[in-house]
């Protein structure tokens, strides 16, 4: 006969006046932890008591009741109530909703209250406070009536509105909170969906790559256009702009690619008024310009304008308030945010008095033209003061005239509207995504990268007096005892200065280009602004700096270029040619120690990966990182493979074929560079001078 299940019996419950309660020593709560009591007490009043209290009787000696009741669980709601009859919001004899315990020990109905509570599941909440939204509260409200800032409000309604179906992923813990943070950043369900479904495979589904893919068609906040335009005036054009609510942004993701650019576009076309306005004979402008743009050109000596008396003053007061500031906080770990604005502010104004324009001649400015592009900063820059060599002035035959003179005419300052041409960069077709063919290399890709070597070793070999002066030395021998083997060398001794015809992303801000430009520059600064005076100069410098400025000017000949070979073609390198200039290049490529990871070169989507087909991403991250890497994209469409690939190479320090230096056995030029050389050109630390009296990249100092 089976026994029958005995029945549990409920506490009673009774409304118990406030004044016949008082806490129970027995209550296991001691530390405060979670929402305050005051907080507890501002819901109390604005929701009423929405847990009763657990209490039991408080008997005398005898065991007879003596109508008091002691509160063993729910010790923070009786402090709350407390508070609430202290601020006379709530009478003493206020009938309070209690349960009865009989039996049983106190500590353990405390621990029990406290251990069986279980809060909200995170999802719980965002759809909640939705629900809060919709029925007409707005986010301050619900902030205020929660105890939360308003910034919570707005993440977790952000969350809210994620997609349905990665709401029940979360759900049923397929995803973190830190991952459906980073989906809360695109508001297009289907694409959030078409993510998860990609980087749940892929298994590369941290959130930074999550928020990566969901962001790739649009425009950082940070971008130069951005800043040059100013995120409001996208905004005000009608300019969508996606906001991360989880971590700092940058000023978001601009959407609408095509409307910023038409921005840039007119802003820049506005700018361009403003300084033809100077008399200027041409302007060009664009976002951005390539290295090398101004080849070819003379650029005009202005004067810098003066300074008045007041503009003096405003440079010495801030100058001052800089240095005081760093004095200040010079051992501070970190700055404070006003005094880190200011030192930014001052740093600005600073700037602004050294870009002053120059002042030029009215003759000057009518033959000459302006670059006007946008810094990487976002700011306006303009270049300007370049004369091309068609508007170069002619000297008049006579010599009692002695004027110069344009197509025979006396060249003064015609009345001309400027020519104002906007440009942008070349684009080239885009390849199939979905290419099964491990094709060679394209031709423009091969020189665009070949054009980064060429940099590089540029720049390397001006750190090398002594083997630039052997290289030149090399190409002079060639030309005079080897007859036709002079056009395979790698250096264009005129001097003469390649031109690329393509460019790799980002050449212009490399690290060659900006060790370049700051040699150039550092040497331009020391050289007489008279050519007459140029041989004096020179033969006032001492053997080291004679070396450096050497190399300096041979490293500009450097031609380490592939270029497509057309036997038709009138002006293109013959095959035998190319190979001989490659070939050397190599030599000197080695002779020079030239390593194009330590020059900057990191494989991207922009410049390499997105540019060769799937095959040819699956072999670069085979060789970096081996198989099981490869096996780990290669499912994944040309784009999104493209963008893992370089997160994987990223640190291997892996490099494409035209960027590696072939194995070779060391060359008899190589060898040569142990020989006897005259005494300035003995090693390349003698010839560029000692840390102590050398300049950035090798100028000895004055």
């Amino acid at each position: 006969m089976s026994k029958a299940v005995q029945k549990i019996t409920l506490s009673p419950s009774r409304d118990i006046p406030f004044n016949k309660l008082v806490l129970s020593q027995s209550n296991v709560r001691r530390v405060k932890a979670g929402v305050s009591i005051e907080q507890l007490a501002e819901s109390i009043a604005q929701r009423t008591l929405l847990q009763s209290l657990n209490v039991r009787a408080i008997v005398d000696a005898d065991g007879n009741e003596t109508g008091m009741f002691e509160v063993p669980a729910g010790g923070r709601r009786y402090r709350a109530l407390e508070l609430l009859v202290k601020q006379k919001r709530m009478s003493k004899s206020q009938p309070v909703p209690c349960v009865i315990r009989e039996g049983g020990i106190a500590e353990d109905d405390s621990i029990a209250e406290n251990d069986e509570r279980v809060g909200l599941h995170p999802l719980d909440q965002f759809r909640a406070f939705q629900t809060l939204r919709d029925v007409g509260m707005s986010e301050e409200d619900i902030a205020a009536r929660h105890f939360v800032a308003p910034a919570i409000v707005k993440q977790r309604l952000r969350l809210a509105s994620v997609s349905p179906k990665l709401h029940e992923v979360y759900a049923e813990d397929g995803m973190t909170l830190e991952q459906l943070m980073a989906f809360s950043v695109s508001g297009d369900h289907v694409r959030q969906e078409q993510v998860w479904d990609n980087v749940s495979r892929s298994g590369y589904d941290e959130p930074y790559q999550i928020r990566r893919m969901l962001t790739e068609n649009t425009v950082r906040g940070s971008d130069r256009r951005a800043q040059y335009v100013g995120i409001e005036a996208y905004e005000r054009a009608g300019g969508p702009v996606l906001h991360d609510l989880f971590e700092h942004d940058d000023g978001g993701w601009l959407q609408d690619v095509a409307l910023l650019d038409r921005l840039v576009t007119e802003k820049l076309k506005q700018d361009a008024e403003v300084i033809a306005a100077e008399g200027w004979k041409w302007i060009l402008v664009a976002v951005d310009f390539p290295f090398g743009h101004t080849s070819g050109l003379r650029e005009l000596e202005g004067t810098p304008a003066a300074l008045s008396i007041e503009e003096q003053g405003t440079i010495d007061a801030l100058n001052a308030e800089h240095d005081r500031l760093e004095a200040e906080y010079q051992d501070a770990d970190e700055l404070p945010e006003e005094v880190d604005q200011r030192l930014g502010e001052i740093e600005a104004a600073l700037l602004a008095f050294e870009e002053r324009p120059m002042i030029y001649d009215p003759a000057d400015i009518a033959r000459a033209g302006v670059f006007i592009s946008i810094d990487s900063d976002g700011r306006l820059s303009v270049d300007r003061g370049y004369v091309r060599p068609e508007d170069e002035p002619t000297v008049d035959a006579d010599p009692g005239q002695g004027r110069a003179t344009v197509d025979g005419t006396e060249a003064v300052a015609p009345v001309q509207r400027t020519a104002i041409t906007v440009g942008g960069a070349p684009t080239e077709p885009a390849e199939e995504d979905e290419d099964d063919a491990a094709r060679p290399l394209p031709d423009r890709l091969i020189t665009e990268l070949t054009a980064y070597r060429t940099l590089a070793l540029r720049d390397a070999l001006a750190e090398h007096p002594s083997l630039a002066f052997l290289a030149v030395l090399h190409n002079f021998v060639l030309a005079s005892f080897y007859r036709f083997a002079s056009s395979g060398s790698c250096l264009e001794i005129a001097v003469h200065t390649p031109t690329f015809p393509a460019q790799a992303p980002g050449l212009k801000d490399s690290a060659p280009a900006k060790a370049i430009d700051a040699r150039h520059e550092a040497w331009k600064a020391r050289l007489p602004n008279d050519a007459k005076a140029l041989w004096d100069t020179l033969c006032a410098l001492d053997g080291n700096a004679q070396a450096a400025l050497f190399a300096h000017c041979a490293s500009f000949s450097v031609n380490a270029l592939y270029e497509p070979v057309n036997r038709y073609a009138q002006g293109r390198v013959s095959a035998d040619g190319l190979a001989r200039r490659l070939g050397q290049a190599d030599v000197l490529a080695r002779a020079v120690g030239l390593d194009m990871v330590q020059a900057g070169w990191r494989p991207s989507v922009d410049n390499y990966l997105g540019r060769v087909t799937k095959p040819r991403i699956l072999e670069a991250v085979r060789q970096a990182k081996g198989d099981a890497s490869a096996e780990l994209i290669d499912h994944l469409k040309k784009s999104d493979m493209a963008r893992e690939a370089e997160r994987l190479l990223e640190g291997t320090g892996w490099l494409p074929e035209p960027l590696r230096l072939a194995d070779a056995i060391r060359s008899a030029e190589q060898d040569a560079v142990a020989g006897p050389l005259p005494d300035f050109l003995a090693g390349d630390e003698d010839a560029s001078g000692t840390a102590d009296d050398v300049q950035p990249h090798g100028i000895a100092a004055e």
